[in-house]
């Protein structure tokens, strides 16, 4: 009995939404959990959806749902399959928080409020011990003495527990979930697990062009590829939700590189719109399809008198005109430094077993959240991300000890 009493003792390093959550299922199990974090629990949950909380995303097919994620869509079916979308309405409902889903299907909760998510989070997390430390180092089984001094927690005679050196301490435990997010790869130096090098995803851009004259301008509805979303010029280049997930898709590919947008649509007729709007000037009339700020900069840069009437515009000034506008290009040359939203990388999702997101080398070592190679779009799918993973592997954890 004492044996099993110290085994069900759980270390999750990193206090955020998918250590939580695991936390938070384990606990109703009655497993004694530990939480290593140098910061406020769940601190990073405050932000997202610009304060507001965008808790998850009104997709209820598993597989449907797994294709917003550029990175780990296959793998992910499994964990949708048994935490959804419905799960997660239905998680947060339990704990106090009601949700609505918006018109872009984004759901959040009706107070509108992350530090209001928080708070009521927090509430069902009381019975956790919350070691506020920086986690540095976790030595496998093979490697951690079986004699320490203190601090100790969780430590089962013998050589198969876990050592997690932190800026205080060391502690042993023999089942650890790491859920450190998607930048604090070092503390794994020491085991044998593949790293999928770290890259900034959801992130503004930087054009060759200069649009700082177009600061805070946005354009409504663009379309690039097969996606459509707002894309907002400032200072270095571009963002906003279409150009975070076309940065998503290219997080990894070499600049620069050469984005092509559809500003108005493909099948407009330009001669049409000149002819019914003869006596307007030409930027008034494309102030119908773009923000009038940027019709004067785009025509400049081509050269031509924004102030021109539009029925003296010939034939080849006006397929220079609508044809650039149909086809937008945009030179990409880098990432705005700490804009990203997310990374892309972190553990190889070779090495974890889709099913229990345990180490496949290492017994009692799980991983949640976005310390996985897993990253999704805009709109809710990254937290998705964090509640469906770290639901898993609390489930994994209790089927472990049934």
């Amino acid at each position: 009995m004492a044996q099993e009493l110290i085994s069900k003792r759980i270390a999750v390093i990193g206090g955020g939404p998918a250590g939580c959550i695991c936390a938070k299922f384990l606990l109703d199990e009655g497993f004694s959990i530990t939480i290593f974090d140098k910061g406020e629990l769940l601190k990073t949950l405050l932000p997202t959806g610009g304060g507001k909380c965008n808790l998850a995303f009104a997709e209820y097919d598993f597989k449907e749902l797994a294709k917003n994620y550029p990175r780990g869509e296959k793998f992910l079916y499994s964990v949708f399959s048994r935490f959804g979308t419905s799960d997660t309405v239905e998680f947060f409902k339990s704990i106090g928080v009601e949700t609505y889903v918006r018109e872009d299907n984004r759901i959040f909760p009706t107070s509108n409020s992350s530090a209001d998510v928080r708070d009521k989070f927090l509430r069902v997390l009381k019975g956790v011990k919350y070691i506020r430390e920086k986690v540095t180092n976790i030595l496998p089984p093979a490697t951690a003495s079986p004699v320490l001094s203190p601090p100790l927690v969780g430590m089962s005679e013998g050589v198969n527990s876990y050592k997690i050196f932190t800026d205080k301490g060391e502690y042993l435990f023999d089942n650890v979930v790491v859920a450190t997010g998607g930048k604090s790869y070092e503390i794994l130096k020491n085991l044998d697990i593949n790293i999928i090098p770290p890259t900034k995803s959801l992130v503004g851009l930087i054009t060759k062009d200069d649009y700082s004259g177009l600061s805070g301008v946005s354009l409504k509805n663009v379309k690039c590829a097969k996606f459509s979303g707002d894309i907002l010029f400032t200072h270095k280049g571009i963002s906003g939700p279409l150009v975070y997930t076309l940065s998503s898709i290219d997080a990894r590919k070499e600049f620069p590189y050469q984005l092509e947008f559809e500003f108005i649509d493909q099948k407009l007729n330009p001669q049409e719109f000149l002819d019914k709007n003869s006596h307007k000037e030409i930027k008034n009339l494309l102030g119908q399809f773009v923000p009038k700020s940027f019709a004067e900069f785009y025509l400049k840069s081509l050269g031509l008198n924004s102030e021109t009437m539009c029925h003296k515009i010939d034939g080849k000034t006006r397929d220079l005109i609508f044809n650039n506008l149909k086809n937008y290009k945009i030179t990409v040359t880098g990432k705005i430094p700490d804009s990203e939203v997310v990374t892309c990388g972190g553990v190889d999702l070779k090495e974890i077993n889709p099913k229990t997101l345990a180490s496949k080398k290492y017994s009692g070592l799980y991983f949640c959240g976005e310390v996985l190679d897993i990253d999704g779009f805009c709109g809710g799918f990254n937290l998705q991300n964090c509640w469906a993973t770290g639901y898993v592997v609390s489930q994994s954890i209790i089927e472990k000890f049934i």
